[in-house]
């Protein structure tokens, strides 16, 4: 069977820890298991992974510092939450450390599987759609998607997470028309749940952040439907 990418698996139940990893070999996915936050941490510094499975609570370090050491080596990798019921402020500030989604406990194999292949597919898009504009133009910026970064006049680069990009991108597609709400959120995050509405709010705040210094580009909320990119 071929190979179809390398995960990272972070889960201290050991049982359900491998449960999962014979499960994801076996579904054709190069999977490593860790124990705890800190050899997980250990073993990403060590090698490549194409996606991280992590559990939010874990001894040594937790699932949300780990996400946080990560992101300070890699900005793009797409990272998964498993979490345990009626933790909204957890999937919350995991989603502010640049998760790209979650599964609650217990959830479906079937629906893991299901969500790593989207988010694969999504983060190995390489732009040769006929219709992917290849950068876009935002005032004193210049995107470009499929390298992830703002250019602010040559002068600095942003660089973007895959949530990020992914979201810009719809919103440069649809420039000066509504984005709606439920179609951005089942393209990025496959599902428009309370949690991914609240994720996708966050990273709204962070382009708009990241676009602060150019007046004539605006994201704006239009009430009941989406946003809209204002140029």
């Amino acid at each position: 069977m071929e190979t179809k990418a390398k995960l990272l698996l972070a889960e201290d139940d050991e049982n359900l820890g491998l449960l999962l990893k014979e499960y994801l070999i076996a579904k054709g996915f190069n999977t490593d298991l860790y124990g705890d936050g800190e050899v997980a941490y250990a073993g990403f510094k060590k090698n490549e992974y194409d996606l991280c499975i992590l559990d939010i609570m874990m001894p040594k370090k937790d699932g949300i510092t780990l996400a946080r050491d990560i992101r300070l080596i890699n900005q793009e990798v797409p990272i998964i939450f498993l979490t345990a019921k009626n933790l909204k402020e957890d999937v919350l500030e995991g989603f502010r450390t640049g998760a790209d989604d979650y599964m609650t406990k217990p959830f479906s194999m079937e629906e893991l599987i299901f969500r790593i292949e989207a988010i694969l597919r999504r983060t190995t898009l390489d732009g040769k759609s006929g219709t992917e504009q290849a950068t876009y133009k935002l005032g004193r910026y210049t995107f470009d998607p499929r390298k992830q970064v703002l250019l602010d006049e040559g002068e600095e680069t942003v660089k973007l997470t895959t949530k990020e990009s992914e979201l810009l991108r719809l919103l440069c597609n649809n420039a000066n028309k509504v984005l709606e709400r439920n179609f951005a959120l089942k393209t990025i995050w496959i599902d428009d749940n309370y949690f991914n509405a609240r994720s996708m709010d966050v990273y709204i705040t962070k382009l708009r952040k990241h676009l602060k210094d150019e007046p004539s580009v605006e994201i704006i909320n239009v009430h009941g439907k989406g946003y809209k990119l204002v140029m």
